[in-house]
C-alpha cells in the first residue's frame, strides 16, 4: 500500500436526522494544530512540574502503549494563564454543563480535544479517565480519596498533588460535568441495568426476532428502572458491549491486560464498530436512538465496494459509533439509517460478515474496537504478547490507523446452508468457511493528531475490502469458539 500525507477528505454526504452537533451541511473535519500546540504546551508544563504525572506518563508508554495525552478527561487551568479570549479565538465554546464554583468549562466540538476548564484559583489539575476508579486507585495510589459513591455518573480521586498541581483520575458512568454528585438516587438502578445487560439473551431463532428483543429489553429497563437516563443507560450497555467483543478478541484481552497493569481499562477507547444486516440495519440505528445517540456524517464508499456508513455520537456519553451496511450506488443519497433496506441478490464484505456470524449487536459482537495509542509503538510492542498487526491503511499525519490480525471464528453449519441456498455463497466458499472458520473481529490501533475527528473514507474503504472473509480463506489464525 502507497502511503502518503493528505488534508482531510470533505464528506459530501449528508448526516442523519439530527443536528445537534451542528454537522447539517456539507463539512469538513478539519485540522487544529494551533490548539493542540496550546494544549500540549499546558500539560507538559504540567509534567514538568508534577513528578508523579512524569513518571506515571512514562509508565503508560512502556507498559501500554499509549500516550498520556490520550487518557485526559480534562485539564483545570487557572484563568491567568488562558484567557476565554484565547480559547474562543481558538474554536473552543463554553460548555452548558454543572462545573464547580468559580470554574467555567470549554469545549472544541470540532474536535477531539478535551475540555478546558478555566478557574479563578491558583491551582493547575489535570485529570485522566479510567474506566473504572477504584482499579485505578489501587494500581497508582491506594491512599487516594475517591469521591463519589460506586457507581454514581461521576467519581474521582486525587492521584498526586505537588505545590499547584494536581494529578486525578476520574470515571464517567453517562455524565459530562464536572461535579462530583452529594447524593445519587440512581446507582441500584443502574447497577440492576448492569447485570441486565451483562445476562441478555445473544442467540435466536432469527436475527429479527433477536433485533426485537434488544429493543424491547432496554425500553424496559428505562421503564422498569423508572426512567433510568438515556446517557446512564447506555452507559451501562456499552460496558457490556466491550466485555462482550474482549471476550472474543484475543488480541482485546491482550491488550486490556496490558492497560489494567495500571487500571485505566478502555478509557482510551475511540469508537466501537458494529455490522449489520440491510434488513436490520435501520432497527439497529432506532436502538442507538433509543440509547440517545445522534446522527453524524454518513459514508459510501462507490458502487465497487458496495458498502455504506453511519457515525454516531452520544452527546452526555464519551462514545462515538461505526454503523456498517450494505447499499447499493441508488441508496447513497437517501436515508438509508433510517429508511428500510431490501434484501440484494449479493452480498457485499459486510452482508456477508453478518451472514456468517450474525448481527454485530446480538451473538457476533462488536467487529472491532478502536483505541487510541502511540501507534508505531503499539505495532512493536503487541507482536511480543502474541497479537501481531496488519499494515496501516491510514499513515497520515494527522490519523493513523491500522488492524490486529483478524480473530477467526467458528460458523454455524445452519448459517452456512442458508447462505448456500440462498446462492450468496458457492459450494468452495461453504467448504472452506466450514473447514476453516471465518474471519471474526479485530482491535484497531489508531493514533489521531491535530484533534482530527472525522475518518478517512478512502482509507476505511481499503480496510474494508481487504478483510473481506472470502480473502481471508487462505490464512490461519486461531479459532474462537
Amino acid at each position: 500500500m502507497k502511503l502518503e500525507i493528505m488534508k482531510p477528505r470533505r464528506n459530501r454526504s449528508s448526516i442523519g436526522t439530527s443536528s445537534s452537533f451542528g454537522f447539517d451541511k456539507e463539512y469538513d473535519w478539519g485540522l487544529y494544530p494551533q490548539a493542540e500546540r496550546l494544549l500540549h504546551i499546558e500539560v507538559e508544563r504540567f509534567i514538568s512540574k508534577n513528578s508523579f504525572a512524569r513518571s506515571f506518563s512514562k509508565k503508560m508508554w512502556d507498559k501500554t502503549s499509549t500516550r498520556f495525552f490520550d487518557w485526559i478527561d480534562h485539564i483545570v487551568v487557572p484563568e491567568s494563564r488562558i484567557r476565554e479570549t484565547a480559547l474562543i479565538r481558538l474554536g473552543f465554546s463554553e460548555l452548558n454543563v454543572e462545573t464547580q464554583k468559580g470554574t467555567r468549562a470549554f469545549k472544541h466540538s470540532g474536535t477531539i480535544f478535551f475540555p478546558v476548564v478555566l478557574t479563578e484559583g491558583r491551582e493547575m489539575e489535570v485529570v485522566i479517565k479510567t474506566e473504572n476508579i477504584d482499579h485505578c486507585v489501587i494500581k497508582l495510589n491506594k491512599k487516594a480519596k475517591i469521591l463519589g459513591k460506586k457507581y454514581s455518573p461521576y467519581s474521582k480521586a486525587i492521584l498526586s498533588k505537588q505545590g499547584n498541581y494536581i494529578l486525578s483520575a476520574a470515571e464517567r458512568r453517562g455524565y459530562s460535568g464536572f461535579m462530583v454528585p452529594d447524593n445519587v438516587k440512581d446507582v441500584d438502578k443502574y447497577n440492576r441495568a448492569l447485570k441486565i445487560f451483562a445476562k441478555r439473551e445473544r442467540k435466536f431463532v432469527s436475527d429479527e426476532k433477536g433485533m426485537i428483543y434488544i429493543e424491547k429489553l432496554i425500553k424496559k429497563v428505562k421503564k422498569v428502572m423508572k426512567k433510568l437516563s438515556k446517557s446512564r443507560t447506555a452507559d451501562a450497555f456499552f460496558r457490556n458491549e466491550r466485555l462482550y467483543w474482549e471476550s472474543r478478541n484475543t488480541a482485546g484481552r491482550i491488550q486490556k491486560k496490558r492497560q489494567n497493569i495500571l487500571g485505566l481499562g478502555w478509557g482510551n477507547h475511540d469508537h466501537h464498530t458494529y455490522r449489520s444486516s440491510r434488513e436490520n440495519f435501520a432497527r439497529l440505528i432506532s436502538i442507538f436512538e433509543i440509547l440517545g445517540f445522534l446522527c453524524r456524517e454518513r459514508f459510501y464508499a462507490g458502487p465497487v465496494a458496495g458498502w455504506g456508513a453511519q457515525i454516531m455520537e452520544h452527546p452526555d456519553c464519551d462514545i462515538v459509533l461505526f454503523a456498517d451496511v450494505d447499499i447499493t450506488d441508488k441508496e447513497r443519497n437517501k436515508d438509508f439509517a433510517h429508511k428500510d433496506l431490501k434484501p440484494t441478490r449479493k452480498l457485499g464484505t459486510v452482508g456477508l460478515w453478518v451472514g456468517l456470524h450474525g448481527e454485530s449487536i446480538l451473538q457476533a459482537g462488536m467487529h472491532h474496537l478502536e483505541a487510541r495509542f502511540d501507534f508505531e509503538k503499539l505495532r512493536n510492542d503487541l507482536p511480543k504478547y502474541g497479537a501481531n498487526v496488519m499494515n496501516p491503511f491510514s499513515y497520515f499525519s494527522f490519523l493513523k490507523q491500522a488492524f490486529t490480525e483478524g480473530e477467526k471464528w467458528k460458523v454455524e453449519k445452519k448459517r452456512l446452508n442458508l447462505l448456500l441456498e440462498k446462492g450468496l455463497i458457492n459450494k468452495t466458499h461453504y467448504q472452506n468457511f466450514l473447514r476453516n472458520g471465518a474471519i471474526g473481529s479485530h482491535m484497531e490501533n489508531l493514533q489521531r493528531s491535530q484533534g482530527f475527528k472525522g475518518f478517512n473514507q478512502d482509507s476505511v474503504t481499503a480496510i474494508i475490502k481487504a478483510t473481506d472473509p472470502r480473502k481471508y480463506l487462505h490464512q490461519t489464525h486461531k479459532t474462537a469458539a
